[in-house]
C-alpha cells in the first residue's frame, strides 16, 4: 500500500512539473523531439505523410525496440486532434508521451513493462492545419466549427471509405465479415491526412486504438453508422459482432477517468459514461468503424471535454483526470489470445484467418505470422485457416489477466481438396453519402 501511495505522490509531482500550455505546430514538433532526446533508446519519431499545407503528421513510437515489429508484441495507437478545433487530445498525447518517458527513466515497473511488451504509436495531431486555424482564434473566441476540418474545410471523420454500407449488405448475404475491400479510386476520394492514416494502418498491424475528440465527455464505441435508415428524432443501437468487448473497452476508459463514468457531463447523460455511436447519432465514413471493418484494429472514440478548446488553466486538471485512463486503456491490448500461425516446416504464415465460433468477425495474422485477438474471459473455439492449408481448430480458456498464447500449425491441403472460399466481387461495394446538418463532436 505504501508503494502505491508513494507512486501516486511521485505522479502528482510529475504532473506539477509538466509544462501545461497549448502547442502550435512548431511547439508540438519540439516537444516530440524533446521526448526522443530524453529517452533515445525507447523512442522513434517518424512521419506518416503531410497535411494539405505540407505539415508533417508526426508519430512518436515508444517501445523497447523502436522501429521493429517483434512477433507477439502488439501494436497500439492513440490519435489526437482529428478535428482541428478539438485540442485537448493533442495536449494530452504530448503530456502522455512525456509521462511515459519520465516514468520509464524513473524505473516505474508498470510503465517499463508496458514499454517492453507493447509497441506504442502516438499521433498527437492528425489535423495540424485545422489546429492552426482554430488556434488563431484561441480558447476564448473559438467557434464550434472554426478549424474543425482540414485546410480545405473537409471533416476528416466523414472522409474514410464507407465500408459500413458494404458490411450491412454482406450481413444479409453471408459475405465477408472483415478486411472489406476498398472502392476503386479510393485514394482520389480522400484528403491527404486521411490517405496518410489509411496507409499507416496498412503498414502496421494495429490491435487496439483510440481516437481523442472533444465537445462531450463519453467513451463512444462502434458502430457509428446505423443499420436503419435515418429518421428525425430517432436513433438505433448498431452493434458490432464484438459488442461485449467494445463495451468493456469503453468502460475501462470511463471508469479509470476521474469523472467520465459518472454519466452527467456537458448537460448530457450517458449511462456509465459510454455510448454506442449510432445510438447517440448516426455517422457515416468515420475512422472508428473503418478501423474495425478494414483492419485487425479495434478503435473507440474518446470525447474528453465539454469545451473543445479549453483554456490553459484547465489543462492540468484534464491531464490528472485522464492520465490513469490513458494507461489502463493501453493495457487492454494485452487481453484475449495471441499466437503464431506456422506451416509444416515451422515457417510463419501471414494473412491466415483467425475465427472465433459465435463471433462473426475474423482477424488475420500479420506479416510475421503472429495474430492478436481481443476477447473477454471465457472459453472459445478458435480456428485458423488459409487457402491451400487444412484448417486447425482449438479450444482455449481466456482469463482476466494477460493474453493466452495459442499457436496453430497448418498442414498443406492435398491437391485434390478444393478449399476455395466464395470471394465477393468489389462491385458489390456501394456507398451511402450522408452529411449531418449539425455535426456533433465526433
Amino acid at each position: 500500500m505504501l508503494r502505491w501511495t508513494l507512486a501516486g505522490a511521485l505522479l502528482l509531482c510529475a504532473a506539477q512539473a509538466m509544462d501545461f500550455r497549448h502547442h502550435h505546430y512548431e511547439d508540438l514538433v519540439r516537444a516530440l523531439f524533446s521526448v526522443q532526446n530524453e529517452c533515445p533508446y525507447v523512442t522513434r519519431i517518424y512521419s506518416i505523410g503531410h497535411s494539405v499545407e505540407g505539415r508533417h503528421l508526426y508519430v512518436l513510437e515508444i517501445s523497447d525496440n523502436p522501429g521493429v515489429h517483434e512477433p507477439l508484441e502488439p501494436e497500439f495507437k492513440y490519435v489526437g486532434n482529428m478535428h482541428g478545433n478539438e485540442v485537448l487530445g493533442r495536449e494530452l498525447l504530448i503530456q502522455f508521451a512525456q509521462f511515459l518517458c519520465e516514468e520509464y527513466r524513473a524505473g516505474s515497473q508498470r510503465i517499463t513493462q508496458l514499454i517492453h511488451d507493447t509497441r506504442i504509436h502516438i499521433l498527437p495531431s492528425m489535423n495540424p492545419d485545422g489546429y492552426e486555424v482554430a488556434a488563431r482564434q484561441g480558447p476564448e473566441f473559438n467557434g464550434y466549427l472554426t478549424g474543425r476540418g482540414n485546410f480545405r474545410e473537409v471533416d476528416l471523420n466523414r472522409n474514410f471509405p464507407d465500408l459500413n454500407a458494404l458490411m450491412y449488405y454482406y450481413e444479409k448475404t453471408e459475405g465477408a465479415n472483415h478486411h472489406l475491400p476498398l472502392p476503386d479510386n479510393w485514394e482520389e476520394q480522400v484528403e491527404p491526412e486521411t490517405l496518410a492514416v489509411i496507409k499507416w494502418m496498412q503498414n502496421y498491424n494495429f490491435v487496439l486504438s483510440a481516437n481523442l475528440h472533444g465537445g462531450a465527455v463519453v467513451a463512444n464505441y462502434p458502430f457509428d453508422k446505423s443499420r436503419e435508415p435515418r429518421m428525425r428524432g430517432k436513433t438505433t443501437y448498431s452493434a458490432t459482432p464484438d459488442d461485449k468487448i467494445f463495451k468493456k473497452l469503453a468502460k475501462t476508459y470511463s471508469y479509470a477517468h476521474s469523472w467520465m463514468h459518472k454519466g452527467w457531463n456537458c448537460g448530457d447523460y450517458f449511462d456509465e459514461g459510454i455510448t454506442n455511436g449510432a445510438s447517440w447519432y448516426s455517422l457515416s465514413k468515420g475512422m472508428q468503424d473503418f478501423n474495425y471493418l478494414y483492419t485487425n484494429c479495434f478503435e473507440i472514440t474518446l470525447e474528453l471535454s465539454c469545451n473543445k478548446f479549453p483554456p490553459v488553466s484547465a489543462l492540468q486538471r484534464e491531464w490528472l483526470g485522464n492520465r490513469e485512463a490513458l494507461v489502463s486503456y493501453l493495457e487492454q491490448v494485452h487481453h484475449g489470445i495471441k499466437g503464431m500461425v506456422y506451416d509444416n516446416n515451422n515457417n510463419p504464415i501471414s494473412n491466415a484467418e483467425i475465427s472465433v465460433s459465435g463471433i462473426q468477425h475474423d482477424i488475420t495474422s500479420g506479416a510475421d505470422g503472429d495474430y492478436f485477438r481481443l476477447l473477454l474471459p471465457g472459453t472459445y473455439t478458435v480456428t485458423a485457416s488459409k487457402q491451400g492449408y487444412l484448417p486447425s481448430t482449438s479450444t482455449v480458456t481466456v482469463g482476466p489477466a494477460e493474453a493466452i498464447q495459442l499457436h496453430f500449425y497448418l498442414k498443406a491441403a492435398p491437391k485434390d481438396i478444393n478449399l476455395n472460399k466464395n470471394l465477393h466481387n468489389k462491385k458489390d461495394h456501394h456507398s451511402v453519402r450522408a452529411t449531418l446538418r449539425n455535426p456533433g463532436p465526433r
